[in-house]
């Protein structure tokens, strides 16, 4: 996301596994979407999210454009103290859940394939703004 912000079209890549990381598969396929990007070229403020599943190059179906799912994250807060005696919170917990229907990236990683989201950083609710303003709300 710095990277739009600073008015650079993104790449942002991860690997959806939490226990067992072999990059090769991601690292080949991020490098071949970057020369991509740069042949095709992509707006300043766009962000390509993508997500590899686990596993080797024969193990992946093929890629799909998909929007966002939704992530539930399971977090909780640990109180700990470090070996000097001071105390500091550690957040963590089991890896998140989601709801992933068709079409969104949840759900293309866990049927194996590959899923880039074009994402934006523009987060306002459009069609809320009219109707908020119209509350009348004063300082």
């Amino acid at each position: 996301m710095e990277g739009v912000v600073s008015g650079v079209p993104a790449i942002a890549v991860s690997l959806a596994d939490y226990y067992e990381w072999d990059f090769r598969y991601a690292a080949s396929f991020a490098a071949r979407l970057a020369r991509r990007v740069l042949r095709e070229g992509l707006e300043s403020d766009v962000l390509l999210n993508v997500n590899v599943p686990r596993g080797r190059r024969a193990d992946i179906k093929g890629v799909k454009v998909t929007r966002l799912g939704r992530r539930e994250y399971n977090d909780e807060l640990i109180r700990r103290k470090d070996p000097f005696g001071r105390e500091y919170f550690w957040i963590g917990g089991a890896p998140p859940s989601g709801a992933g229907g068709p079409g969104t990236d949840l759900h293309a990683v866990v049927a194996g394939y590959v899923s880039i989201t074009p994402v934006q950083l523009d987060l306002t609710n459009h069609e809320l703004i009219e109707h908020i303003a119209s509350w009348g709300l004063r300082a």
